[in-house]
C-alpha cells in the first residue's frame, strides 16, 4: 500500500480484537512517528506505550470520547514539552504513526485527554510535560465495520487559491 492508498482508506477504528499486536510491528508503528516532522526540528516529543489492562480501562476514562482506548491491544500516550507549536507536531506525530499502522494491518483511533492529571497520575507523567492525545492501536475486530459511509467534502468546496474571493 502506497501512501496515496492509506490516506484515502484510512477509517477509524475502535474495536479491537484480541489478536496480540508484535513487539516489531509497534515498533515500525513507533518509528514512523519519530520520523515525523517537527518545527525547528525540536523533536519535543516522548511517545508512552502502554499495554497493561488495567491502566488502558482507567485512560479509557480520561477523555469525553475516549473509551477506545480502554478496548485497545496498547495504546500510545503522545507526551509534549510545554511550547506553543507542540500540539501541531504531535498532530503530525499523531498522522505518521496512524498512517504506518494502518499499512500494517492494524487500526488505531486518536483520542482528546480532557482530564490529563488523572492520565498523569495512571501514568506517572512529570506535570511539566503535556498530556493532550492519545492513540488506540489494535487490529481490527472480526465484526468491525466503519460507522458510517466516509465521503469527504469536494475538494473545490475546500480550497481557495491566491485570495478568498
Amino acid at each position: 500500500m502506497n501512501v496515496n492508498e492509506a490516506i484515502k482508506s484510512k477509517r477509524a477504528v475502535r474495536h479491537f480484537s484480541d489478536q496480540p499486536v508484535p513487539d516489531e510491528v509497534i515498533l515500525q508503528i513507533l518509528d514512523a512517528g519519530r520520523r515525523s516532522q517537527s518545527s525547528k526540528n525540536t523533536q519535543l516529543w516522548h511517545f508512552l506505550v502502554v499495554r497493561d489492562k488495567g491502566a488502558l480501562m482507567a485512560l479509557g476514562e480520561t477523555g469525553d470520547y475516549a473509551r477506545h482506548l480502554s478496548r485497545a491491544t496498547f495504546a500510545v500516550m503522545l507526551i509534549g514539552e510545554a511550547a506553543r507549536w507542540n500540539m501541531f507536531d504531535l498532530g503530525q506525530v499523531a498522522a505518521y504513526m496512524q498512517l504506518a499502522a494502518w499499512e500494517l494491518g492494524v487500526g488505531s483511533c486518536i483520542a482528546a485527554i480532557h482530564r490529563s492529571d488523572d492520565a498523569r497520575a495512571i501514568l506517572n507523567i512529570p506535570a511539566d510535560k503535556t498530556v493532550d492525545f492519545a492513540i488506540s492501536f489494535g487490529y481490527p475486530a472480526p465484526d468491525w465495520k466503519p460507522a458510517k459511509l466516509g465521503g469527504r467534502k469536494p475538494i473545490t468546496d475546500v480550497v481557495r487559491y491566491d485570495k478568498w474571493e
